[in-house]
């Protein structure tokens, strides 16, 4: 069926709602905008669903939702766990609560119970709450870090972590064998509850995640002696991270907590930036304007759903306030968290260090300086999540800590995504125990650098919206797959790695040998100097990004490197585009 047909289905089916359907009115004549929403349906993804919220097939709505969740309910029963339960949390975006509803209700009329939390939760805590729960899956209703004007739905499984092989691909295939959107089914929220498949949760929830986050405190005696001097800014950027970051901190000890007052409670339109990304240097605007008024050693900022933690850490010797990466900060957390177990009880022999194959080589250099195994994995913290379901249930491995570029990390294994509370915690922790040994956290930084070299990681994006778009994107990929590159500027390629071929080329030899890993539309590029450079398209947004690191002798000296390593990409970009 084409796209117009599509439409006026939607605008003459009775099944549709009165709100749907004038909605779609308001478009009518308009050729380009009736096709964008209608060409296609919206994709159920490795993640699940991310798109504009709105009506029409490739837009998120109650419909596209209830589709989603019906293709979740027929894998479910197919796999004959019908019987087990479906944790539901929401952030803070237009429509959140009413499609976690939609979601829930979907569910009890297909017979399967629905925990749904009774006000916004982050991601993490869902994670969580999953395995607490011992639910079969979870739903988040979610677009992460997005600009207002989208919402998302992502799908975790029984062990705490978004769905992987085999589960992806047989519950993208159910989703995708729903084609007619009057046979989804759903019932009313009294009747759901009186048939006892829908159960709000919440404060026992909190407490519990909580308890979880405090296990892992290691220098309680640093927060003990200097919590009640270290000054902290922090912002949930309208979110969800506002009630647990502010409770765990306060309830550490942690006395002098700022919070920025204008993104301190939660609005889908994020008012104060264009998109609240933690990433970006808008975010951190007031927090910064607040940190110099009140001399704030720290700012910190989560993200809507709270699973990706932003960093500024003041120079004591400039007054200035470093941006921290998400390789920085996630490297400087590893480095303490492995270094100061190791001092308090030790590391065990089988203990690994877990990164993405876009994050930086310094962790490679940690993990080698503390004797640890370092394990690569593709691109999404759900393929960390995995390790650790492997290290469970072979009783071979032990995590200590794992972290993506994009600002995720996860301290502990409650739960199986990036937690930005824990990690909001855990910085603050290691501010205090630096801070007792007479160092600021960049001190920290500084010292990771000389010990184990300049490393510096960036990315550069590249957005090609539309049906025309799309179809740039895959054809880069596929120039580049064909025709790799042999250099970049002076670094030479030593190894070209492609993970949708599974294939390892050395350039020099020619031998090829396997990834290891599932199969991805990535490539990959070793370069001398432990340098390197990795494509891939997005999973979320319609870019393709250029990832890369370099290894210099000094800040200095790596921000040259890295700006000559931009210019040589964008050279080779601008003749493909």
């Amino acid at each position: 069926m084409g796209y117009l047909k599509k439409y006026e289905e939607w605008l003459s089916n009775p099944y549709f709602d009165a709100d749907t359907k004038a909605e779609l009115e308001g478009i009518k004549g308009n050729d380009s905008e009736i096709e964008d929403r209608f060409y296609t349906d919206l994709e159920f993804g490795t993640a699940g669903l991310r798109g504009v919220i709105g009506a029409g097939t490739n837009r998120l709505n109650i419909y596209t939702v209830r589709k989603a969740t019906q293709g979740l309910a027929n894998y479910i029963i197919k796999s004959g766990a019908a019987n087990k339960s479906v944790a539901i949390a929401y952030d803070s975006r237009h429509m959140s609560p009413e499609f976690a509803d939609e979601s829930a209700l979907c569910l009890a009329a297909n017979g399967i119970k629905a925990y749904v939390f009774e006000s916004l939760r982050p991601t993490p805590e869902l994670s969580y709450a999953v395995r607490e729960l011992n639910c079969i899956a979870g739903i988040n209703i979610t677009a992460s870090h997005n600009p207002p004007e989208y919402n998302g739905y992502k799908v975790y499984w029984e062990d705490g972590a978004q769905i992987t092989p085999p589960h992806d691909k047989g519950i993208m295939d159910e989703v995708k064998a729903v084609e007619d959107y009057t046979t989804m089914k759903t019932m009313s929220l009294e009747d759901a509850k009186a048939a006892g498949l829908y159960e709000v949760i919440g404060a026992a929830i909190d407490d519990k995640y909580i308890a979880e986050l405090k296990k892992q405190v290691i220098h309680q005696d640093a927060i003990d002696a200097v919590g009640k001097e270290l000054k902290i800014v922090y912002s949930p950027l309208h979110g969800t991270g506002n009630i647990p970051a502010r409770r765990i901190l306060k309830e550490l000890g942690f006395e002098n907590v700022y919070v920025v007052k204008e993104q301190e409670l939660p609005d889908g339109d994020f008012p104060t930036v264009s998109y609240p990304n933690p990433e970006s240097e808008e975010a951190f605007v007031l927090g910064l304007k607040m940190a110099e008024e009140i001399d704030a050693d720290i700012v910190l900022a989560t993200d809507p759903d709270a699973d990706r933690l932003g960093v500024r850490v003041k120079d004591s010797k400039t007054g200035e306030y470093m941006d921290l990466t998400g390789n920085m900060s996630g490297c400087l957390l590893a480095d303490y968290e492995i270094g100061q177990r190791k001092e308090a009880q030790g590391l065990p022999e089988d203990g690994s260090l877990i990164k993405t194959i876009v994050t930086s080589n310094m962790a490679d250099a940690i993990a080698k300086g503390y004797g640890v195994d370092l394990i690569e994995v593709l691109t999404g913290f759900k393929f960390i999540g995995q390790q650790i379901l492997g290290f469970e249930t072979s009783g071979k491995g032990s995590y200590l800590f794992g972290f993506e570029e994009s600002y995720g990390c996860l301290i502990g294994t409650h739960a199986r995504d990036k937690d930005a509370i824990v990690a909001t915690m855990a910085l603050c922790e290691a501010a205090a125990y630096y801070k007792t040994q007479g160092k600021t956290l960049w001190d920290a930084m500084i010292d990771m650098y000389d010990k184990y070299g300049y490393y510096k990681e960036q990315t550069k994006a590249i957005t090609l919206k539309g049906i025309e778009g799309l179809a740039k994107i895959q054809e880069i990929l596929e120039t580049l797959r064909k025709n790799p590159p042999t250099a970049f500027g002076d670094y030479k390629v030593l190894k070209a790695r492609d993970y949708k071929a599974d294939t390892v080329k050395d350039m020099a030899t020619g031998e090829v040998t396997a990834t290891g890993l599932p199969s991805s539309n990535v490539l990959y590029y070793e370069l001398t100097d432990d340098a390197w450079v990795c494509v891939r398209p997005s999973g979320t947004e319609p870019k393709v990004k250029f990832y890369y690191g370099i290894k210099g002798t000094s800040l200095e000296d790596a921000e040259a490197r890295s700006q000559e390593m931009e210019k040589q990409i964008t050279i080779m970009t601008d003749a493909m585009l």
